[in-house]
C-alpha cells in the first residue's frame, strides 16, 4: 500500500464537528491519509479534532495559511461557511494542494465560476460533497433506473415538503436569508436530478414565493419544472411552509417513470409498479449494500482520484452544473421566465 496522503481539516465546528469525528477516522483506518493539522478561527472548537482525528496541541491552528505553509499537505478538506470557500481555495492552491470541499462550491454563480477556473488552471484535483445525492436510497433508486431492467426513462417527479413554517424550525439563519428553499433546500435536490437522469440541465422554469403564515425572510415554496439535455423532464414541488411534513431531509420522494414500470422511492422505500402484464404488479426492492454512503464515501473516492484513482462523480467539472442549475433556478424565480441552463453557465464562465 502507498504512504497515506497527508491533509489539513479547515473547519472542525458545526458540520465540521462531523467530518472530524465520522467521516474523516475511516481514512486512517484504512491507511489512505492522515490529518496533520485542523483549523478554525474559533479556539474553543479546536479540541473536536484532536482525538478523532489523532492531533496535538501544535497541529490545532486558527490560521488556515499558516497550518497549510508549515504542514505542507497533499489536500484540504473546506468545512466553512460558503462565503469563504473562496479564500479557502486561493490559500489551498497557493501551496499546491487539492480540494475536498462541502457544498456549494460557493454563496454565487460568479465565484463559483472563479473557483472553477483558479482550480483548472492550477492543475489541482477539487471534488464537492453534495452528499445526499450519495445517500443509500437515491444511489439504489439511480442503479434500478440506470439498468436497462424498465426502458427508457420518461419523466421524474420528486417532492420534499415540510412544516418549518416557525422560527427556527429549520435553524435560525435560513429564516433571514433570499431564496431560503432554493439555496439551502433544494440545492441538493438538483444534484439528485441531474444523477437520476444521467443528464445536466437543458431549462429551467422556477416558481417561488412566501405564504403569509411563513417566518421565512425569503421565498419557502417552490414548483420547479425542468428539461434536461437527454430531454427527460423532471416537476419538482418543494416547500418549508406547509402545515405538515411529508418527506424529511435523508426521507426524500422521487418517482421516475419509465418504459416499463413506474419506479417509487418513498421515505427510503423502493419499489416498481407496473400494469402491463394486465395486472398491477408492486414489487419492493431491496436498497443497495455498500460499506459507506454520503461523505464517507465520497471522502474515499477522492483520495482515490488524487492517486490516481478515476475521476469521482462529485469532481468540480460535474458540480458546476449543479451550481449552474441553482443560480440559473434563483434567476428564473426572480423573472419569470425560462432559463436556458448551459447559456447561463457560458455566459458567467466568460464573464470571469
Amino acid at each position: 500500500m502507498s504512504k497515506p496522503l497527508t491533509y489539513v481539516q479547515i473547519g472542525v465546528g458545526g458540520f465540521g464537528h462531523w467530518w472530524c469525528n465520522v467521516f474523516l477516522p475511516r481514512l486512517t483506518e484504512m491507511g489512505l491519509a492522515k490529518a496533520v493539522a485542523a483549523v478554525d478561527i474559533n479556539p474553543e472548537v479546536l479540541p473536536n479534532a484532536k482525538q478523532p482525528l489523532g492531533l496535538e496541541d501544535g497541529q490545532l491552528y486558527t490560521d488556515a495559511e499558516k497550518a497549510i505553509s508549515e504542514t505542507r499537505p497533499d489536500f484540504v478538506t473546506i468545512v466553512v461557511p460558503p462565503a469563504f470557500h473562496e479564500q479557502m481555495v486561493d490559500i489551498a492552491l497557493k501551496y499546491n494542494c487539492h480540494i475536498l470541499s462541502e457544498k456549494p462550491i460557493a454563496d454565487s454563480m460568479e465565484v463559483c465560476c472563479r473557483i472553477y477556473k483558479k482550480v483548472r488552471s492550477a492543475g489541482r484535483k477539487m471534488a464537492v460533497t453534495m452528499s445526499h445525492r450519495f445517500d443509500q436510497d437515491k444511489q439504489s433508486l439511480e442503479r434500478l433506473i440506470k439498468s436497462g431492467d424498465y426502458g427508457a426513462l420518461d419523466y421524474i417527479v420528486g417532492r420534499n415538503t415540510w412544516n418549518c413554517r416557525k422560527f427556527p424550525a429549520w435553524g435560525a439563519f435560513r429564516y433571514k436569508i433570499p431564496d431560503t428553499l432554493l439555496v439551502e433546500g433544494t440545492v441538493h435536490h438538483f444534484d439528485i436530478m441531474r444523477s437520476l437522469t444521467g443528464s445536466d440541465a437543458k431549462t429551467v422554469h422556477a416558481l417561488t414565493w412566501n405564504p403569509a403564515w411563513s417566518d421565512f425572510a425569503g421565498d419557502s415554496q417552490g414548483l420547479i419544472l425542468i428539461e434536461m439535455e437527454s430531454g427527460v423532464r423532471v416537476f419538482y414541488e418543494g416547500a418549508k411552509s406547509n402545515s405538515t411534513t411529508l418527506n424529511t431531509w435523508g426521507h426524500d420522494y422521487w418517482r421516475a417513470e419509465c418504459e416499463k414500470a413506474t419506479l417509487i422511492l418513498d421515505n427510503r422505500k423502493l419499489c416498481t409498479m407496473s400494469d402491463l402484464s394486465g395486472e398491477h404488479k408492486v414489487v419492493d426492492v431491496p436498497l443497495a449494500e455498500q460499506p459507506v454512503w454520503m461523505n464517507s464515501w465520497l471522502a474515499e473516492l477522492f483520495v482515490n482520484w488524487v492517486n490516481g484513482g478515476e475521476t469521482p462523480p462529485n469532481s468540480l467539472d460535474d458540480n458546476i452544473q449543479c451550481a449552474a442549475l441553482l443560480f440559473a433556478a434563483i434567476e428564473s424565480a426572480h423573472t419569470g421566465k425560462i432559463v436556458p441552463v448551459q447559456e447561463y453557465l457560458e455566459r458567467h464562465l466568460k464573464a470571469v
